[in-house]
C-alpha cells in the first residue's frame, strides 16, 4: 500500500511540473541557399534569443492568472481522523458526535476518536483595491514582455542582416584578393621571362615575388574572415553546424524609412509599460491603508467508532481586518513606488534623447555610405584601367617593377574599398530601419 502511495505521489508531481515548449528547427526549414529575408525569418523563429523572449511572455501571462485568482472564492476540503484521551479534545468529540449525558466526568471523559470531514469557503469582498491594481500591474507586465520580444527581434533581425552582408563582403574581398594573386602571378611569370632574358634586374624580380607572397597572405586572411562570418551567421540563427551559402542578389533589398523618427521604437513602449506597472504597484501599496472584508463559511461532519456517534455543524460570517499601525511598512511601500515612478520618468527622458541620437546617427551614416560608394565606384573604375595599361607596359619593358607593384596594390585597395562601401550602405539602411523601429523586411 505504501509503495502504491509513493508511486501515485511521484506521478502527481510529474504532472504538475511546468511544460516548456521550445521550437525545434526542422530539416525542411533550412534552405540550401540563404537570402537575407529567409535568414531573418528563420532567426526570429528558431534563435534562442527569440525563444527566451517568448517564454518571458508566457511567464507574464501566468502571473496575470495568479493575480486574477484573488477574484475567486477559496474552497477547500479537509479530512482528519484522531484518537485522544485529552479531556478538552475528548469532551469536544463527545459534543460534536451528540453523545453527551449527565454521567460524563468532565475531568476524565475517557478515550474518544473522531473522523472529521470539513468543507470551507472563503471570499474576499473588499481589500482596498489591491486586487484590481495587482491585475492591472500584471497585465501591464505582459505588454512590457511583448514589447521586449519586439525589441529582441528588432536587434536580432538587424544583426542577422548585418552578418549576412558581412559574409557577402568577405566573399567579394576574397574574390578581389584572388584576382590580385592571379594578376601578380601573371606579372611574375612575365618578370621571370624578362629576368632570364637579361632584361630585368634581380632586385625587381624579388620585389614582385615579395608582392606575390603578400597577396597570398591577404588571401589567407580573407578566407579566414569569410569562415568567421559564416560561424557568426550560424550562431545568430541558433544553429551549431552546417554549410552556409548565400545569395545577396535575391530578396535582400530594403526600403528606406519614410519617417525618420523614433516613435515606433519598442524601447519607448517598454518603459511606458514599466511606468504603468509602477503606478499600479503604488495603488497596491495604497490599498494597505484600507480594511479588508472577508466572507467565510464551513460545513463539518464528525463521527466516531468508540462512541458510535455522529453529528454535523455549520458556521458562516464576515471578518473585517483594519490595520491601525504597521510600523510604517505601508508608507514605506508607497514611498518606494513613488520613487520608482520618478526614476522611470527620468529614464524615459534619457531614453528619448538617446534614441533621437541613434536615428540621427544612423541617418548620417547612411548618407556618408552613399557618398563613399560614389567615390569608390569611380576609384575602382580608374584603378582597373590603370592596371590594365600598366601590365601591358610592364610586359613591353616600359615601366619598372616597382611601378607595377604600386598600381596592383592600389587596384586591390580600390576593390576592397568599393566592397566595404557597398556593404556599408546596405548595413546603414538596415540600421536606419532598426533605429526608426521598423522590421527589417
Amino acid at each position: 500500500m505504501q509503495r502504491i502511495y509513493v508511486a501515485l505521489k511521484v506521478a502527481l508531481l510529474i504532472c504538475l511540473l511546468p511544460v516548456v515548449v521550445v521550437a525545434e528547427e526542422p530539416a525542411a526549414a533550412r534552405p540550401a541557399v540563404w537570402t537575407a529575408r529567409q535568414a531573418v525569418q528563420f532567426a526570429l523563429t528558431y534563435s534562442p534569443d527569440s525563444q527566451v523572449a517568448m517564454q518571458r511572455i508566457e511567464e507574464a501571462r501566468a502571473a496575470v492568472d495568479q493575480v486574477k485568482a484573488e477574484y475567486y472564492p477559496q474552497i477547500g476540503l479537509n479530512a482528519e481522523y484522531t484518537q485522544t484521551n485529552n479531556p478538552m479534545y475528548s469532551f469536544g468529540n463527545i459534543l460534536n458526535q451528540g453523545q453527551f449525558n449527565q454521567s460524563i466526568d468532565f475531568n476524565d471523559p475517557g478515550r474518544t476518536d473522531d473522523l472529521n470531514l470539513r468543507a470551507a469557503l472563503q471570499y474576499r469582498f473588499y481589500n482596498g483595491g489591491r486586487d484590481l491594481a495587482g491585475v492591472e500591474a500584471a497585465e501591464a507586465g505582459v505588454a512590457v514582455s511583448e514589447m521586449q520580444q519586439v525589441a529582441v527581434e528588432a536587434r536580432l533581425g538587424f544583426e542577422v542582416v548585418r552578418t549576412f552582408h558581412a559574409i557577402a563582403q568577405a566573399m567579394e574581398m576574397l574574390e578581389a584578393h584572388q584576382a590580385s594573386v592571379k594578376a601578380i602571378g601573371g606579372s611574375l611569370a612575365v618578370a621571370r621571362s624578362r629576368f632570364e632574358a637579361g632584361d630585368l634586374l634581380k632586385a625587381d624580380l624579388l620585389n614582385i615575388e615579395v608582392q606575390e607572397s603578400m597577396a597570398r597572405e591577404n588571401l589567407i586572411l580573407a578566407e579566414h574572415n569569410l569562415e568567421l562570418s559564416r560561424r557568426a551567421f550560424l550562431n545568430l540563427l541558433g544553429l551549431r553546424e552546417g554549410q552556409i551559402y548565400i545569395d545577396p542578389s535575391r530578396d535582400s533589398d530594403q526600403e528606406l524609412p519614410e519617417d525618420c523618427s523614433n516613435a515606433k521604437r519598442p524601447e519607448l513602449k517598454i518603459i511606458a509599460g514599466q511606468i504603468e506597472v509602477a503606478e499600479a504597484e503604488l495603488r497596491v501599496a495604497q490599498g494597505g491603508l484600507y480594511p479588508t472584508v472577508d466572507g467565510l463559511a464551513h460545513y463539518q461532519f464528525d463521527g466516531g467508532t468508540i462512541l458510535n456517534g455522529s453529528g454535523n455543524s455549520w458556521m458562516g460570517g464576515l471578518r473585517v481586518n483594519y490595520p491601525l499601525f504597521t510600523g510604517g511598512k505601508t508608507e514605506g511601500d508607497m514611498a518606494n513606488a513613488r520613487a520608482k515612478i520618478s526614476r522611470l520618468a527620468a529614464e524615459k527622458k534619457k531614453l528619448e534623447l538617446a534614441l533621437d541620437f541613434e536615428v540621427k546617427q544612423a541617418e548620417l551614416i547612411w548618407k556618408q555610405a552613399e557618398q563613399r560608394l560614389q567615390v569608390t565606384d569611380k576609384m575602382t573604375e580608374q584603378a582597373l584601367e590603370s592596371a590594365h595599361l600598366s601590365r601591358i607596359r610592364f610586359k613591353e619593358g616600359v615601366i619598372l617593377a616597382s611601378d607595377l607593384i604600386d598600381i596592383e596594390t592600389r587596384l586591390t585597395e580600390a576593390r576592397v574599398r568599393q566592397t566595404v562601401a557597398q556593404t556599408a550602405i546596405r548595413v546603414a539602411i538596415a540600421d536606419l530601419r532598426r533605429a526608426t523601429g521598423l522590421a527589417q523586411f
